[in-house]
Protein backbone atom coordinates (compact mmCIF):
# COMPACT_ATOMS: atom_id res chain seq x y z
CA UNK A 1 0.00 0.00 0.00
CA UNK A 2 1.19 3.43 -0.57
CA UNK A 3 0.62 6.34 1.19
CA UNK A 4 1.52 10.28 0.82
CA UNK A 5 2.44 11.59 4.32
CA UNK A 6 2.09 15.46 4.45
CA UNK A 7 3.86 16.42 8.00
CA UNK A 8 3.23 20.22 8.71
CA UNK A 9 5.38 22.33 11.04
CA UNK A 10 3.40 21.73 14.53
CA UNK A 11 3.22 18.14 14.31
CA UNK A 12 6.49 16.99 13.83
CA UNK A 13 8.14 14.02 13.18
CA UNK A 14 5.59 11.40 12.74
CA UNK A 15 6.39 9.41 9.72
CA UNK A 16 8.98 6.91 12.07
CA UNK A 17 4.86 5.80 13.35
CA UNK A 18 4.08 4.90 10.11
CA UNK A 19 7.40 3.72 8.21
CA UNK A 20 6.89 0.00 9.49
CA UNK A 21 3.27 -0.61 7.51
CA UNK A 22 3.26 1.92 5.16
CA UNK A 23 5.49 2.85 2.38
CA UNK A 24 6.11 6.79 3.42
CA UNK A 25 6.20 9.71 1.25
CA UNK A 26 7.29 13.25 2.94
CA UNK A 27 6.60 16.24 0.93
CA UNK A 28 6.20 19.96 1.97
CA UNK A 29 3.35 21.92 2.25
CA UNK A 30 4.80 24.62 0.03
CA UNK A 31 4.66 22.20 -2.78
CA UNK A 32 1.42 20.31 -2.59
CA UNK A 33 -0.94 23.51 -0.80
CA UNK A 34 -4.39 23.95 -2.25
CA UNK A 35 -5.43 26.86 -3.71
CA UNK A 36 -6.05 29.13 -0.77
CA UNK A 37 -9.85 30.22 -0.16
CA UNK A 38 -10.71 26.52 -1.23
CA UNK A 39 -9.12 24.39 1.40
CA UNK A 40 -10.38 21.92 3.33
CA UNK A 41 -8.58 18.97 4.92
CA UNK A 42 -10.73 16.92 2.76
CA UNK A 43 -10.11 18.63 -0.63
CA UNK A 44 -6.85 19.13 0.74
CA UNK A 45 -6.24 15.11 0.77
CA UNK A 46 -7.89 14.62 -2.36
CA UNK A 47 -5.60 17.35 -4.06
CA UNK A 48 -2.32 15.17 -2.95
CA UNK A 49 -3.63 12.22 -4.42
CA UNK A 50 -3.85 13.70 -7.31
CA UNK A 51 -0.77 15.24 -7.43
CA UNK A 52 0.84 11.99 -6.47
CA UNK A 53 -0.85 9.62 -9.03
CA UNK A 54 0.73 12.30 -12.22
CA UNK A 55 3.92 12.32 -10.32
CA UNK A 56 3.66 15.49 -9.56
CA UNK A 57 4.99 14.90 -5.84
CA UNK A 58 8.36 16.57 -4.88
CA UNK A 59 9.52 13.67 -2.51
CA UNK A 60 11.84 15.13 0.74
CA UNK A 61 14.68 13.30 2.02
CA UNK A 62 14.26 10.89 4.78
CA UNK A 63 17.64 8.79 5.38
CA UNK A 64 17.23 4.68 7.33
CA UNK A 65 16.68 4.26 10.75
CA UNK A 66 20.43 4.02 11.56
CA UNK A 67 21.23 7.07 9.79
CA UNK A 68 18.71 9.14 11.71
CA UNK A 69 20.08 7.86 15.05
CA UNK A 70 24.23 8.99 13.93
CA UNK A 71 21.86 12.27 12.78
CA UNK A 72 20.30 12.79 15.81
CA UNK A 73 23.88 12.55 18.20
CA UNK A 74 25.69 14.49 15.32
CA UNK A 75 23.23 17.32 15.52
CA UNK A 76 23.57 17.80 19.39
CA UNK A 77 26.75 17.37 18.97
CA UNK A 78 27.05 20.14 16.67
CA UNK A 79 24.72 22.10 19.80
CA UNK A 80 27.15 21.46 22.35
CA UNK A 81 30.25 22.37 20.12
CA UNK A 82 28.68 26.07 19.40
CA UNK A 83 27.77 25.95 23.60
CA UNK A 84 31.42 25.40 24.10
CA UNK A 85 32.62 28.20 21.59
CA UNK A 86 30.03 30.52 23.66
CA UNK A 87 31.43 29.80 26.98
CA UNK A 88 34.82 30.08 25.74
CA UNK A 89 34.06 33.81 24.34
CA UNK A 90 32.80 34.38 28.19
CA UNK A 91 35.68 33.13 29.18
CA UNK A 92 38.33 35.26 27.16
CA UNK A 93 35.99 38.47 28.00
CA UNK A 94 36.49 37.97 31.68
CA UNK A 95 40.27 37.60 31.14
CA UNK A 96 40.82 40.41 28.91
CA UNK A 97 38.55 42.52 31.63
CA UNK A 98 40.91 41.00 34.60
CA UNK A 99 44.24 41.89 32.43
CA UNK A 100 45.39 38.39 31.58
CA UNK A 101 46.61 38.21 28.08
CA UNK A 102 47.27 34.73 27.67
CA UNK A 103 45.82 34.38 24.44
CA UNK A 104 49.12 36.73 23.14
CA UNK A 105 51.14 34.13 25.01
CA UNK A 106 50.08 31.19 24.08
CA UNK A 107 48.48 29.47 20.66
CA UNK A 108 45.80 28.21 22.75
CA UNK A 109 44.00 29.71 25.84
CA UNK A 110 42.35 27.04 27.13
CA UNK A 111 45.66 24.14 26.90
CA UNK A 112 47.26 22.76 29.45
CA UNK A 113 48.88 25.51 30.73
CA UNK A 114 46.37 27.97 30.70
CA UNK A 115 43.85 25.83 32.58
CA UNK A 116 46.71 24.96 34.97
CA UNK A 117 47.58 29.10 35.54
CA UNK A 118 44.02 29.90 35.71
CA UNK A 119 43.03 27.68 38.25
CA UNK A 120 46.25 29.11 40.38
CA UNK A 121 44.81 32.34 40.20
CA UNK A 122 41.42 31.57 40.64
CA UNK A 123 42.24 29.92 43.80
CA UNK A 124 44.41 32.99 44.96
CA UNK A 125 44.90 35.79 42.31
CA UNK A 126 48.18 37.15 44.15
CA UNK A 127 49.79 34.01 42.81
CA UNK A 128 50.21 35.68 39.22
CA UNK A 129 52.72 38.06 40.59
CA UNK A 130 54.55 34.67 41.73
CA UNK A 131 56.94 34.80 38.73
CA UNK A 132 58.72 30.64 39.81
CA UNK A 133 55.07 29.62 40.47
CA UNK A 134 53.88 30.90 36.74
CA UNK A 135 57.30 29.46 35.31
CA UNK A 136 56.54 25.46 37.00
CA UNK A 137 53.12 25.98 35.67
CA UNK A 138 53.99 26.84 31.78
CA UNK A 139 54.39 23.39 29.84
CA UNK A 140 58.11 22.35 28.65
CA UNK A 141 56.90 22.60 25.07
CA UNK A 142 56.22 26.20 25.44
CA UNK A 143 58.59 28.41 24.00
CA UNK A 144 58.67 31.82 25.27
CA UNK A 145 58.06 31.74 29.17
CA UNK A 146 59.01 35.28 29.62
CA UNK A 147 56.00 35.99 27.95
CA UNK A 148 53.62 33.89 29.83
CA UNK A 149 54.80 35.35 32.37
CA UNK A 150 54.49 38.89 32.08
CA UNK A 151 50.25 38.10 30.02
CA UNK A 152 49.68 37.84 33.84
CA UNK A 153 51.62 39.79 35.74
CA UNK A 154 49.23 42.84 35.98
CA UNK A 155 46.27 40.46 36.74
CA UNK A 156 43.41 42.36 38.31
CA UNK A 157 40.83 39.65 38.89
CA UNK A 158 38.01 41.05 40.96
CA UNK A 159 35.51 39.17 42.68
CA UNK A 160 32.46 39.84 39.94
CA UNK A 161 34.66 37.75 37.28
CA UNK A 162 35.72 35.57 39.43
CA UNK A 163 32.39 34.49 39.69
CA UNK A 164 31.76 34.87 36.59
CA UNK A 165 34.67 32.60 35.57
CA UNK A 166 34.60 29.96 38.08
CA UNK A 167 30.87 28.53 36.91
CA UNK A 168 31.95 29.06 33.07
CA UNK A 169 35.50 27.19 33.42
CA UNK A 170 33.83 24.09 35.28
CA UNK A 171 30.64 23.83 32.23
CA UNK A 172 33.51 23.89 29.99
CA UNK A 173 35.12 20.80 31.30
CA UNK A 174 32.13 19.28 31.51
CA UNK A 175 31.27 20.50 27.61
CA UNK A 176 34.81 18.71 26.80
CA UNK A 177 33.27 15.35 28.17
CA UNK A 178 30.21 15.11 26.93
CA UNK A 179 31.73 16.20 23.50
CA UNK A 180 34.22 13.69 23.64
CA UNK A 181 30.93 10.73 24.88
CA UNK A 182 29.18 12.00 21.72
CA UNK A 183 31.86 11.22 19.44
CA UNK A 184 32.91 7.63 21.16
CA UNK A 185 29.13 7.30 20.86
CA UNK A 186 29.38 8.40 16.88
CA UNK A 187 32.01 5.89 16.21
CA UNK A 188 30.25 3.10 17.91
CA UNK A 189 27.02 3.33 15.96
CA UNK A 190 29.20 3.95 12.57
CA UNK A 191 30.59 0.82 12.55
CA UNK A 192 28.47 -0.58 10.35
CA UNK A 193 29.29 2.04 7.91
CA UNK A 194 32.99 1.93 8.30
CA UNK A 195 34.06 1.18 5.10
CA UNK A 196 32.22 4.25 3.12
CA UNK A 197 33.70 6.50 5.98
CA UNK A 198 37.04 4.88 5.35
CA UNK A 199 36.66 5.56 1.86
CA UNK A 200 35.77 9.30 1.85
CA UNK A 201 38.32 10.03 4.17
CA UNK A 202 40.62 9.06 0.53
CA UNK A 203 39.83 12.91 -0.35
CA UNK A 204 42.07 15.35 1.17
CA UNK A 205 40.88 17.31 4.03
CA UNK A 206 38.59 14.57 5.75
CA UNK A 207 38.97 12.61 8.72
CA UNK A 208 37.25 9.79 10.11
CA UNK A 209 34.99 11.87 12.71
CA UNK A 210 34.66 14.11 9.91
CA UNK A 211 33.28 11.68 7.03
CA UNK A 212 31.02 10.03 9.93
CA UNK A 213 28.75 13.85 10.56
CA UNK A 214 29.09 14.14 6.50
CA UNK A 215 27.23 10.28 6.39
CA UNK A 216 24.84 10.81 9.06
CA UNK A 217 23.59 14.26 6.86
CA UNK A 218 23.36 12.63 3.75
CA UNK A 219 22.75 8.89 4.01
CA UNK A 220 24.72 6.13 2.51
CA UNK A 221 21.72 5.65 -0.37
CA UNK A 222 22.97 8.24 -2.50
CA UNK A 223 20.19 6.49 -5.07
CA UNK A 224 17.76 8.98 -3.32
CA UNK A 225 19.54 11.86 -4.83
CA UNK A 226 18.53 11.86 -8.71
CA UNK A 227 21.69 13.46 -9.56
CA UNK A 228 24.98 15.09 -7.70
CA UNK A 229 23.58 18.76 -8.93
CA UNK A 230 20.37 17.80 -6.51
CA UNK A 231 22.44 16.60 -4.03
CA UNK A 232 24.28 20.13 -4.20
CA UNK A 233 21.19 21.95 -4.33
CA UNK A 234 19.75 20.30 -1.44
CA UNK A 235 22.63 21.08 0.58
CA UNK A 236 22.61 24.73 0.71
CA UNK A 237 25.91 24.96 -1.94
CA UNK A 238 24.29 25.57 -5.50
CA UNK A 239 23.89 29.03 -6.30
CA UNK A 240 20.37 30.53 -6.75
CA UNK A 241 18.94 31.60 -10.39
CA UNK A 242 17.37 34.39 -10.10
CA UNK A 243 16.23 36.51 -13.53
CA UNK A 244 13.10 39.05 -14.24
CA UNK A 245 12.60 41.44 -17.26
CA UNK A 246 16.54 41.09 -18.43
CA UNK A 247 17.68 41.90 -15.41
CA UNK A 248 19.49 39.35 -12.82
CA UNK A 249 19.54 39.27 -9.49
CA UNK A 250 20.68 38.29 -6.60
CA UNK A 251 21.90 34.35 -6.95
CA UNK A 252 23.45 33.70 -3.40
CA UNK A 253 23.08 30.30 -2.32
CA UNK A 254 20.24 29.41 0.07
CA UNK A 255 20.51 28.97 3.60
CA UNK A 256 19.79 25.41 3.40
CA UNK A 257 22.22 22.91 5.13
CA UNK A 258 22.68 24.70 8.07
CA UNK A 259 24.57 21.90 9.50
CA UNK A 260 25.92 19.96 6.39
CA UNK A 261 27.46 23.32 4.73
CA UNK A 262 29.73 24.35 7.96
CA UNK A 263 31.02 20.72 7.70
CA UNK A 264 31.85 20.57 4.11
CA UNK A 265 33.77 24.31 4.31
CA UNK A 266 35.92 23.70 7.07
CA UNK A 267 36.77 20.36 5.03
CA UNK A 268 37.53 22.38 1.77
CA UNK A 269 39.52 25.35 4.33
CA UNK A 270 41.69 21.96 5.60
CA UNK A 271 41.87 20.83 1.78
CA UNK A 272 43.80 23.60 0.59
CA UNK A 273 46.21 24.16 2.89
CA UNK A 274 48.68 22.49 0.42
CA UNK A 275 48.75 24.67 -2.49
CA UNK A 276 50.03 21.99 -4.55
CA UNK A 277 47.46 19.52 -4.36
CA UNK A 278 43.92 18.87 -6.31
CA UNK A 279 41.65 21.47 -4.51
CA UNK A 280 44.43 23.47 -3.82
CA UNK A 281 45.33 24.35 -7.40
CA UNK A 282 41.50 24.28 -8.03
CA UNK A 283 41.12 27.22 -4.98
CA UNK A 284 44.13 29.25 -6.38
CA UNK A 285 42.23 29.26 -10.04
CA UNK A 286 39.15 30.52 -8.73
CA UNK A 287 40.01 32.75 -5.78
CA UNK A 288 42.30 35.12 -8.55
CA UNK A 289 38.48 35.60 -10.17
CA UNK A 290 36.15 35.40 -7.44
CA UNK A 291 37.91 35.94 -4.57
CA UNK A 292 38.19 33.85 -1.19
CA UNK A 293 34.64 33.37 0.19
CA UNK A 294 33.37 32.35 -3.17
CA UNK A 295 36.38 30.06 -4.11
CA UNK A 296 36.11 28.22 -0.32
CA UNK A 297 31.91 27.62 -1.10
CA UNK A 298 33.27 26.19 -4.97
CA UNK A 299 35.65 23.69 -3.12
CA UNK A 300 32.78 22.84 -0.63
CA UNK A 301 30.44 22.08 -3.59
CA UNK A 302 32.95 20.24 -5.64
CA UNK A 303 33.83 17.85 -2.30
CA UNK A 304 30.25 17.03 -2.26
CA UNK A 305 30.21 16.33 -5.39
CA UNK A 306 33.55 13.72 -5.31
CA UNK A 307 30.98 12.44 -2.05
CA UNK A 308 28.08 11.43 -4.32
CA UNK A 309 29.60 9.67 -7.22
CA UNK A 310 32.14 7.97 -4.69
CA UNK A 311 29.16 6.46 -2.71
CA UNK A 312 27.50 5.67 -5.57
CA UNK A 313 29.80 4.05 -7.28
CA UNK A 314 32.05 3.01 -4.41
CA UNK A 315 35.41 4.12 -6.33
CA UNK A 316 38.55 5.95 -4.19
CA UNK A 317 38.65 9.56 -4.99
CA UNK A 318 40.27 10.33 -8.57
CA UNK A 319 38.12 12.87 -9.87
CA UNK A 320 38.27 12.72 -14.14
CA UNK A 321 40.83 15.73 -14.55
CA UNK A 322 42.67 14.96 -11.46
CA UNK A 323 45.42 13.67 -13.63
CA UNK A 324 45.39 16.50 -16.42
CA UNK A 325 45.76 18.95 -13.68
CA UNK A 326 48.16 17.61 -11.37
CA UNK A 327 50.41 16.34 -14.09
CA UNK A 328 50.39 18.86 -17.09
CA UNK A 329 51.56 17.73 -20.37
CA UNK A 330 53.61 19.88 -22.30
CA UNK A 331 51.98 21.29 -25.11
CA UNK A 332 53.30 19.67 -28.74
CA UNK A 333 53.30 22.56 -30.32
CA UNK A 334 55.19 24.29 -28.67
CA UNK A 335 58.33 21.56 -29.04
CA UNK A 336 60.64 21.65 -32.37
CA UNK A 337 62.11 18.55 -33.34
CA UNK A 338 64.92 18.31 -35.60
CA UNK A 339 64.91 15.72 -38.77
CA UNK A 340 67.03 13.64 -36.75
CA UNK A 341 64.99 13.82 -33.20
CA UNK A 342 61.68 13.46 -34.83
CA UNK A 343 62.42 10.02 -36.56
CA UNK A 344 64.72 8.53 -33.29
CA UNK A 345 61.05 9.52 -31.54
CA UNK A 346 59.37 7.63 -34.52
CA UNK A 347 61.45 4.79 -34.03
CA UNK A 348 60.99 4.56 -30.54
CA UNK A 349 56.97 4.79 -30.27
CA UNK A 350 57.13 1.47 -32.59
CA UNK A 351 57.35 2.85 -36.11
CA UNK A 352 59.16 1.30 -38.86
CA UNK A 353 62.13 4.40 -40.29
CA UNK A 354 63.51 2.13 -42.56
CA UNK A 355 62.10 3.05 -45.41
CA UNK A 356 62.05 6.77 -44.66
CA UNK A 357 63.90 9.20 -47.34
CA UNK A 358 63.85 12.67 -47.70
CA UNK A 359 62.58 14.75 -50.60
CA UNK A 360 64.61 17.15 -52.31
CA UNK A 361 64.07 20.87 -51.32
CA UNK A 362 62.10 22.87 -54.09
CA UNK A 363 64.21 25.76 -55.99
Amino acid sequence: MMSVWNRQASIGFVFNILEDHLHVFLTHPKYVKAIKGKKTDKKDSKWICDLFKHDLVRFSFIPSKEIRALWEIARYRFKLVCMRSSERNRFQNSMTVSNVALASALSDPFGKTAKAIMNVILSDSSAANDENLIRKLTHRSCKNKDLIVESVKDCRLESDQKFKITPCFSHLEELDRHIAACEVELFNRAAPFLDLCLLLTSILGIQLLSAILILSEIGNDMSLFSSAKQLVSWAGLAPANNESAGKKKSVRISKAGQYLKPLLVQCALASIKNPDSYFGKKYSRIKKRRGHKKAITAIARMILVCIYHMLLTGESFHPCDYDELMNPKVSTSTVKFTDEEAIEHLRLSGYDVSSLFKLPSSA
